[in-house]
């Protein structure tokens, strides 16, 4: 028995995003999918497969296509809006700082541990940053007798700073 659910495409962080992407949350939805089982349905990451389903990340008409059949969607419907035309405006989900508590904590440890990661990174690696374009993410679980813990792991390549 299939569930009506329905995503507002006017509130945040949808507000900003094609029609289609509330689409694409209430037939996740509906057909009880984690990112994980559409991610293993279309060969990507579900960290990836989340951030396209916000926006921001492309995908390709194979992509796309493999998700509309994965979710039951017309393969036109999410071409016609998520297309070659069509491109992420990366990072512009919500208000800064975040107000959302997940959010604000993934904020709030830049704030309180960013210098001191930058110093580490620094002295590993050299003058640089980590690159958030060649970067894998991954979230996983790890039990813990006061808690179950959260491991957030960014596997980013280095890129050292040009001189000219």
């Amino acid at each position: 028995m299939s569930q009506a659910v329905t995503v507002s495409s006017n509130t945040l962080p949808y507000a900003d995003l094609p029609p289609i992407i509330a689409a694409l949350f209430e037939a996740k939805a509906k057909k009880g999918l984690s990112f994980e089982a559409i991610s293993k349905a279309i060969g990507r990451d579900e960290i990836w497969v989340a951030a396209a389903f916000y926006g921001q990340a492309k995908m390709s008409p194979e992509e796309l296509e493999a998700v509309a059949n994965v979710l039951d969607i017309p393969t036109a419907s999410v071409q016609s809006e998520l297309g070659s035309h069509w491109w992420p405006n990366r990072g512009s989900l919500g208000p800064m700082p975040p107000t959302d508590p997940v959010l604000y904590r993934l904020y709030e440890s830049v704030l309180v541990y960013g210098h001191a990661i930058k110093a580490v990174i620094h002295e590993k690696f050299g003058d640089g940053i980590m690159s958030m374009i060649d970067c894998k993410v991954n979230v996983t679980r790890k039990p813990d007798p006061k808690g179950d813990r959260v491991v957030l792991t960014f596997d980013g390549k280095f890129l050292p700073y040009a001189k000219w």
